[in-house]
Protein backbone atom coordinates (compact mmCIF):
# COMPACT_ATOMS: atom_id res chain seq x y z
CA UNK A 1 0.00 0.00 0.00
CA UNK A 2 1.32 3.47 -0.86
CA UNK A 3 2.77 5.53 1.99
CA UNK A 4 2.43 2.63 4.41
CA UNK A 5 5.05 2.49 7.13
CA UNK A 6 6.25 -1.02 8.00
CA UNK A 7 8.58 -2.37 10.66
CA UNK A 8 11.68 -4.14 9.28
CA UNK A 9 13.85 -4.36 12.41
CA UNK A 10 14.65 -7.39 14.52
CA UNK A 11 11.77 -8.99 16.33
CA UNK A 12 8.18 -9.69 15.39
CA UNK A 13 7.22 -8.26 11.99
CA UNK A 14 3.61 -8.34 10.92
CA UNK A 15 3.95 -7.32 7.22
CA UNK A 16 7.52 -8.12 6.12
CA UNK A 17 8.56 -11.72 6.53
CA UNK A 18 12.13 -11.65 5.27
CA UNK A 19 14.69 -9.08 4.12
CA UNK A 20 17.01 -10.27 1.37
CA UNK A 21 19.11 -7.14 0.85
CA UNK A 22 19.06 -3.38 0.67
CA UNK A 23 17.97 -2.08 -2.68
CA UNK A 24 19.49 0.78 -4.63
CA UNK A 25 17.65 3.61 -6.31
CA UNK A 26 18.07 1.96 -9.71
CA UNK A 27 16.23 -1.13 -8.39
CA UNK A 28 13.05 0.85 -7.67
CA UNK A 29 10.09 0.67 -10.01
CA UNK A 30 9.15 3.72 -12.06
CA UNK A 31 6.16 4.26 -9.77
CA UNK A 32 8.34 4.08 -6.65
CA UNK A 33 10.80 6.57 -8.17
CA UNK A 34 7.93 8.94 -8.98
CA UNK A 35 6.47 8.70 -5.46
CA UNK A 36 9.79 8.93 -3.61
CA UNK A 37 10.02 12.76 -3.44
CA UNK A 38 6.50 13.01 -2.00
CA UNK A 39 7.06 10.29 0.57
CA UNK A 40 10.41 11.75 1.66
CA UNK A 41 8.88 15.23 2.00
CA UNK A 42 6.12 13.78 4.18
CA UNK A 43 8.72 12.05 6.37
CA UNK A 44 10.66 15.32 6.70
CA UNK A 45 7.50 17.21 7.72
CA UNK A 46 6.58 14.51 10.25
CA UNK A 47 10.08 14.78 11.78
CA UNK A 48 10.33 18.57 11.65
CA UNK A 49 12.13 18.93 14.99
CA UNK A 50 14.95 16.63 13.86
CA UNK A 51 15.46 18.45 10.57
CA UNK A 52 15.19 21.93 12.12
CA UNK A 53 18.04 20.79 14.35
CA UNK A 54 20.15 20.38 11.20
CA UNK A 55 19.87 24.13 10.58
CA UNK A 56 20.89 24.77 14.20
CA UNK A 57 24.04 22.62 14.22
CA UNK A 58 25.09 22.06 10.58
CA UNK A 59 28.91 22.17 10.44
CA UNK A 60 31.30 23.35 7.73
CA UNK A 61 32.66 20.59 5.51
CA UNK A 62 35.80 22.40 4.36
CA UNK A 63 37.15 25.95 4.63
CA UNK A 64 35.25 26.83 1.45
CA UNK A 65 32.11 24.69 1.73
CA UNK A 66 29.48 24.58 4.45
CA UNK A 67 27.02 21.70 4.75
CA UNK A 68 24.12 24.20 4.52
CA UNK A 69 25.24 24.99 0.97
CA UNK A 70 24.55 21.41 -0.06
CA UNK A 71 20.81 22.06 0.28
CA UNK A 72 19.19 23.10 -3.00
CA UNK A 73 18.35 26.81 -2.90
CA UNK A 74 20.98 27.81 -0.32
CA UNK A 75 23.94 29.81 -1.50
CA UNK A 76 26.47 31.87 0.41
CA UNK A 77 23.98 34.65 1.20
CA UNK A 78 21.37 32.37 2.79
CA UNK A 79 24.08 30.35 4.51
CA UNK A 80 25.46 33.45 6.25
CA UNK A 81 21.96 34.61 7.21
CA UNK A 82 21.19 31.20 8.74
CA UNK A 83 24.50 31.17 10.63
CA UNK A 84 23.92 34.71 11.95
CA UNK A 85 20.34 33.97 13.02
CA UNK A 86 21.18 30.70 14.77
CA UNK A 87 23.81 32.53 16.86
CA UNK A 88 21.05 34.77 18.20
CA UNK A 89 18.70 31.91 19.02
CA UNK A 90 18.20 28.33 17.76
CA UNK A 91 15.45 27.84 15.19
CA UNK A 92 12.27 26.31 16.62
CA UNK A 93 10.43 25.26 13.45
CA UNK A 94 10.52 25.49 9.68
CA UNK A 95 8.16 28.46 9.96
CA UNK A 96 10.53 30.20 12.40
CA UNK A 97 13.40 29.56 9.98
CA UNK A 98 11.49 31.01 7.02
CA UNK A 99 10.37 34.01 9.07
CA UNK A 100 13.91 34.87 10.24
CA UNK A 101 15.74 34.16 6.95
CA UNK A 102 14.01 36.22 4.26
CA UNK A 103 13.60 34.69 0.81
CA UNK A 104 14.50 31.18 1.96
CA UNK A 105 12.79 28.42 -0.05
CA UNK A 106 10.61 25.88 1.78
CA UNK A 107 13.00 24.08 4.19
CA UNK A 108 11.06 20.78 4.09
CA UNK A 109 11.21 20.70 0.29
CA UNK A 110 14.94 21.57 0.30
CA UNK A 111 15.77 18.77 2.72
CA UNK A 112 13.52 16.27 0.90
CA UNK A 113 15.18 17.14 -2.42
CA UNK A 114 18.63 16.71 -0.86
CA UNK A 115 17.66 13.32 0.59
CA UNK A 116 16.34 12.11 -2.78
CA UNK A 117 19.54 13.34 -4.48
CA UNK A 118 21.60 11.38 -1.93
CA UNK A 119 19.48 8.25 -2.47
CA UNK A 120 20.06 8.64 -6.21
CA UNK A 121 23.82 8.95 -5.57
CA UNK A 122 24.17 12.41 -7.16
CA UNK A 123 26.74 13.84 -4.71
CA UNK A 124 29.77 12.51 -2.89
CA UNK A 125 28.80 14.36 0.30
CA UNK A 126 26.15 12.76 2.48
CA UNK A 127 24.13 14.84 4.94
CA UNK A 128 21.24 12.52 5.71
CA UNK A 129 21.59 9.15 3.94
CA UNK A 130 24.15 6.39 4.39
CA UNK A 131 26.76 5.37 6.90
CA UNK A 132 29.17 8.21 6.04
CA UNK A 133 26.70 11.02 6.56
CA UNK A 134 27.81 14.31 8.06
CA UNK A 135 24.71 15.07 10.13
CA UNK A 136 23.53 12.64 12.80
CA UNK A 137 20.80 13.07 15.35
Amino acid sequence: MLYERVFIGKGQRDKILMINKKIHYDDLTATAKAELPYVVEEIVKNNEERFVQFFNVAPPITNRLHSLELLPGIGKKHMWEILDERKKEPFKSFEDLRHRVKGLPDPAKMIAKRIVDEIEGKDRYRLFVGSRRIFRV
